[in-house]
């Protein structure tokens, strides 16, 4: 079929930035491709460009032309379709009228789209003028502060409009900040927020990467959001998923009527797990498409840092596969090199031109260097959910005390290998779906044990080197499952159990912030000492935490039966006083006030390698946080 091609010649793009985008070495691939409002020849408008190299026709529909399609003008020298529009403007909508290579015509949404509408419409708006890029401000580093996360799906933390209506930015602005801060929270991590199809994916397969969901508002108001998260100082991560993506018609899949984003085999292009596309890592112009979305959401947005989600099934090739049924690499080996390669990629450019964020990692495996230097052979993520860590701990505390002296090893393990990298202790959503319950409901006991095991569990894993993750709703002791169709039960802070679990919460966190032995020293081995490694038979764990200086000290002692321990003897470090910071038991957390009257004298009798030692009161299912008396 004969189309018409654009008489004039305005061109949008330059021969520089078409030579970078056939490179896939265009930093900032979204500054060109996409929809951007400019002037040229003189005349306003908005121009048009879209990378579908193997088509026969693209055509530009929108309100501007009463959907009829123009035809687009083809750059062969880089694949990219292009057209400038006078008089269009911001706020318009449009689709691309894709006549693929293999003889189907279908509407597209453009995949550099910054706003977009739900289904089924589908169709990409015309948005404002990009902010212009901020200047690198010095090298990346890592710094020695806490991160507590407080991990989040906006469309049912809470919902003030009504059990059927989604929350505006705004109103996540006006109640989520505030309410993460005053818990003590330093950074807000949103499950994805890029446009998705299907609202029970909760975001995870995105397709639209340059999009922030239509569900929750315009982009301005998630802008709003983030200024407003970083006015009350905390910091915002998204989740990120470059992974796979859905093989919805209107998105990615099979773009240019050829498999352009995806592998056209099989075997290397479907994931079975989640019935999703896989991209082609080894595609300059798909790595630039991606490696540019993860330096967009923090140049265009302010975003603080991404955690990249299934890193595992991009590090492997025969991630979940028979065997068979995968494609080995180049020397006959597992490991996929080319998404290895774009990872590196992603890390060497955001910690360039964006030496600010941080990049989280969920990965699985025991993949080497996850956190190591790109230059040193790692992958160059800043942390690592240390899967191994929640796995153990939440298999010990669902069993049965009486039987626990059997697991004893599962809450101690993770130390063997807990400088390895840069872990972050997750305890997140995926471990409140699907069936398994919620974190009280994986508890063992009876409803007082239940409780009081989740608020062990939360002091441990606040002692516990790591970074520290909670998902919403494991401040309110949640008893179900997590349902993204309706808002937190909020009406359990009525009950004053719930409602100490939720001041547990706050109280770690405020220590967390303020006590150097839990967070200066998180990556150095010498700051961390077993005290009580070995006592299965009574399930007790004791250590201690090192800080900068002699008052940082900070052992922490876990009773995990429940009985109580009476005369119980720890090591102690130091001589004198010893403030009891932190117990469980209080009843300000819904417990029974078992514990040593808030203080503890250090005796001159060495024991677990340790000059000093006192007897303390260990109370049922509890932990306690001992330091010593400041003068």
């Amino acid at each position: 079929m004969n189309h018409p091609t654009p008489a004039d010649d305005t061109f949008w793009i330059g021969p520089t930035d078409a030579w970078l985008l056939a490179e896939g070495r265009h930093l900032r691939p979204w500054q060109k491709l996409g929809a951007h409002p400019t002037i040229l020849g003189g005349q306003s408008g908005v121009a048009f460009a879209v990378w579908a190299p193997a088509a026969r026709w693209v055509g530009l529909s929108g309100d501007f032309n009463g959907w009829q399609p123009q035809g687009m003008r083809h750059r062969p020298e880089c694949g990219v379709w292009e057209l400038f529009v006078p008089g269009a403007g911001v706020g318009a909508w449009y689709k691309f009228q894709v006549e693929g290579a293999d003889g189907r015509t279908v509407m597209k949404t453009d995949p550099y789209a910054r706003e977009t509408e739900l289904p089924p419409g589908n169709a990409a708006r015309v948005c404002e003028p990009l902010r212009s890029a901020p200047a690198p401000s010095g090298p990346h580093q890592r710094p020695p502060v806490p991160m507590s996360i407080y991990e989040v799906h906006a469309g049912s933390w809470k919902r003030p409009g009504g059990r059927d209506v989604m929350p505006t930015w705004d109103d996540l602005a006006q109640h989520l900040v505030p309410y993460a801060s005053s818990l003590g929270f330093t950074h807000l991590e949103l499950l994805p927020v890029s446009e998705h199809p299907f609202y029970a994916s909760w975001g995870y397969q995105p397709t639209g990467l340059y999009a922030p969901t239509a569900r929750y508002g315009r982009p301005d108001g998630f802008r709003r959001f983030v200024d407003a998260a970083h006015a009350a100082g905390l910091k915002i991560i998204l989740d990120w998923v470059p992974a796979h993506f859905p093989a919805d018609e209107h998105a990615l899949a099979r773009f240019d009527g050829t498999a352009l984003y995806e592998h056209a085999d099989p075997r290397e292009g479907f994931h079975r797990d989640w019935n999703t596309l896989i991209y082609n890592f080894g595609r300059h112009e798909v790595k630039n498409f991606l490696v540019g979305n993860a330096l967009y959401w923090i140049e265009q947005y302010g975003i603080d840092g991404l955690r990249v989600d299934a890193v595992a099934s991009m590090l492997y090739r025969d991630y979940s596969r028979p065997a068979g049924e995968w494609v080995p690499n180049k020397d006959g080996g597992r490991e996929n090199y080319e998404a290895i390669a774009f990872l590196r990629e992603v890390h060497e450019v955001l910690q360039r031109e964006a030496p600010q964020a941080m990049t989280v990692a969920e990965e699985s495996t025991a993949f080497p260097q996850v956190t190591g230097a790109v230059q040193q052979g790692g992958l160059g993520f800043d942390h690592k959910w240390n899967m191994g860590w929640m796995h153990d701990t939440l298999a010990y505390m669902s069993q049965d005390p009486v039987h626990r002296r059997w697991h004893h090893h599962k809450m101690s393990f993770a130390m063997m290998y807990a400088y390895s990298e840069d872990y972050v202790l997750p305890l997140s959503h995926d471990e409140v779906v699907h069936g398994k319950g919620s974190l009280l409901g994986k508890m063992s006991g009876d409803p007082w044990q239940k409780l009081a095991n989740l608020r062990a569990l939360y002091a441990w894993m606040y002692a516990h080197p790591g970074k520290k993750l909670l998902f919403m709703g494991a401040e309110l002791a949640q008893p179900t499952e997590w349902n993204h169709d309706a808002e937190l039960p909020w009406h359990l802070l009525e009950q004053p159990a719930h409602a100490g679990v939720q001041n547990l919460v706050h109280d770690l966190n405020r220590l967390y912030r303020q006590e150097p032995a839990l967070h200066a020293r998180d990556t150095d081995p010498d700051s961390f000492r077993w005290l009580v490694v070995d006592d299965a038979d009574q399930s007790v764990l004791a250590f201690v935490r090192f800080g900068r200086a002699l008052e940082d000290t900070l052992v922490a002692v876990a009773n995990f039966t429940p009985v109580v321990r009476h005369d119980y003897r720890v090591g102690l470090p130091h001589d004198g006083a010893w403030t009891e910071r932190l117990n469980t038991d209080s009843s300000h957390y819904g417990g029974g006030n078992v514990g040593n009257h808030g203080r503890v004298q250090a005796q001159h009798q060495p024991l677990h390698g340790q000059g000093w030692s006192a007897p303390l009161t260990l109370p049922p299912l509890g932990v306690l946080w001992l330091q010593p008396e400041k003068t």
